[in-house]
């Protein structure tokens, strides 16, 4: 969730409202045709009619939506070719301006580092009026193509410098070649307020030797696993090379400390920790490269990405760009989520559909209201789907931490998957063999047995119609909750886990009346009681989830 509840790029502000701009300095050496919906996204136009602009080979552009001017050049040393040269410039952006503002870059040869640092007025608005907001990024001289190559980098509107070379990059950049050529610094106004926002951009160009190429040192696809087994993993989580405040270090050992076996890395709009996850992997932890791709109309995560992929976000729903970037997610063998549906926050709702995702997000850190209605939603959905014998979406559960005191694998998810590999997880996760668990304190196993067939989460069981079906849920580590038995009907059973929090719940149906079955065990309410199932006012009937499973789909034989 978003590290700042205005800008930002997640859903969950952190424990400090106020943090500072910039926690990694940063590093110093160390697509097809443009979219057919360009309206929002065309460059600003405008000329700088200026010698500093012309001395950095800098050019800023502007249209009716806004100007750009540019300050003198602060380096007074430009008797040399080679000397390092920095420009200044400034723009006015009006409310209502595109989405993402272009300033083309023209970078001569020698190049060996591009710096830059930028700010942002952030007049006082009327309360309910949302207040400035700037992102930045760079792409390089092969363009700004929507899913093209150019992409270098994105750091929202979490830093307020970055700096970029052969050999290493501040987190969010990627390291690489400074060819020549015009590059674009990259503004993403995210909400600008009715005075309009005011910007400033400085960009230093280092010369010298290039320096090493850098070395990527990408996760293995493999861990040491326990063969087909339950693993458990989060597959929602930020470090500093988006948003987060933990390096990837502090997350790898989070991971382990939490009992999970697998993660996805799912930095905002960039792929830049791919490369340093390497030395973090190992026997007993599987680290798998993915995105959280930031549209202003949702979030997805892109799970299961190869090493170093980038996922372009540079759209909303009506550009209708989403399928294509669906199917290079799938290309990858990848999966498709929508993350935290109903999270209030700017451009954080999702508006793309649900008919090319593969998973749902319904469980987003802490229990909230906003799960409760992502479940609702996702109940629904799977109810329409199955009743009409339709494929379903499974359901999922991930942190989403971005910093302490957020919780590392708070929810995650446990997957059946034939080994600890990239593709038997997220085979596993995409069939739905997988239930959502707040910790791995919390045990489960739900299975439907009846005819002499027997299923468990994500499987099907093929009975006649009216023969009973036994559904056995045995569950530990939630002392006193409640646990709730699903069915396309609603909740058909209740009961009550002992003050350990262990138990096993029986209860007899048939494929006639339910097409699924899915369980939830809650904690208890804040005043100590279950609920009765029956919500008559602002309180939820039951406590927060403990756990939650994907169903086992009921299946009446044909005559």
């Amino acid at each position: 969730m978003p590290a700042d509840p205005t800008p930002p790029a997640d859903p969950t502000p952190p424990a400090d409202p106020t943090p500072p701009a910039d926690p990694t300095p940063p590093a110093r050496p160390a697509h097809p045709a443009a979219p057919p919906h360009p309206a929002r996204r065309d460059l600003l136009r405008t000329g700088l009619a200026t010698g500093a602009a012309t001395a950095l080979g800098l050019a800023a552009t502007a249209g009716a939506a806004g100007t750009a001017s540019a300050a003198p050049n602060r380096d007074t040393n430009q008797d040399a070719d080679r000397t390092d040269r920095t420009l200044t410039l400034t723009g006015h952006l009006p409310t209502g301006c595109p989405d993402f503002v272009y300033l083309p870059l023209e970078v001569p040869e020698g190049v060996r580092e591009i710096a830059v640092s930028y700010g942002y007025d952030k007049p006082p608005v009327p309360a309910g009026t949302p207040g400035n907001s700037c992102d930045i990024g760079i792409f390089d001289e092969r363009g700004t193509d929507l899913g093209g190559d150019g992409f270098r980098g994105w750091s929202g509107g979490f830093r307020t410098e970055f700096a970029l070379a052969r050999g290493s990059a501040t987190p969010g950049y990627l390291p690489g070649p400074i060819n020549p050529g015009t590059w674009h610094l990259v503004l993403g106004p995210y909400q600008v307020a009715p005075q309009g926002l005011e910007y400033h951009v400085e960009v230093t160009l280092r010369f010298g030797e290039p320096g090493p190429e850098f070395t990527p040192h990408y996760p293995p696809e493999r861990a040491r696993g326990r063969g087909r087994a339950w693993y458990r993993g989060d597959c929602h989580l930020h470090t500093v090379h988006s948003d987060g405040r933990r390096l990837p270090e502090e997350v790898a050992a989070g991971a382990r400390a939490a009992g999970l076996d697998f993660i996805v890395s799912t930095d905002h709009n960039t792929s830049s920790s791919h490369a340093v996850w390497g030395p973090l992997a190992g026997p007993d932890l599987l680290i798998v490269p993915g995105e959280e791709v930031t549209t202003r109309n949702g979030h997805w995560l892109a799970l299961g990405l190869e090493a170093g992929q980038f996922v372009d976000w540079r759209y909303r729903s009506r550009d209708e760009e989403f399928p294509r970037f669906v199917r290079q997610v799938h290309r990858s063998g990848g999966l498709v989520v929508p993350a935290h549906p109903y999270c209030p926050y700017v451009a954080c709702q999702w508006k793309f559909g649900y008919e090319q995702a593969d998973a749902v997000e319904v469980w987003n850190g802490p229990w909230t209201y906003d799960d409760e209605s992502a479940v609702d939603t996702w109940d629904s959905e799977l109810a329409v789907a199955l009743r009409g014998g339709r494929s379903w979406r499974p359901a999922m559960g991930n942190s989403d931490a971005h910093s302490a005191p957020q919780v590392i694998g708070l929810p995650h998810n446990v997957v059946l998957a034939e080994d600890l590999t990239r593709d038997a997880v997220l085979d596993g996760l995409r069939a739905g063999r997988s239930w959502l668990a707040e910790s791995a304190a919390v045990r489960l196993d739900l299975t439907a047995t009846g005819h002499g067939r027997r299923a468990g989460i994500g499987e099907e069981l093929t009975v006649p119609a009216d023969a009973p079906v036994d559904v056995r849920l045995a569950v530990s580590g939630v002392p006193g909750g409640t646990v709730r038995l699903i069915t396309d009907e609603g909740q058909l059973h209740q009961e009550s886990l002992p003050a350990d929090g262990s138990g096993t719940v029986v209860w007899r149906t048939t494929a006639s009346l339910a097409a699924y079955v899915r369980a939830e065990v809650r904690h208890p309410r804040a005043d100590g009681t279950p609920g009765k199932g029956n919500a008559m006012g602002p309180d939820l009937p039951w406590g927060p989830m403990a756990a939650l499973t994907n169903p086992i789909v009921l299946r009446a034989e044909e005559c």
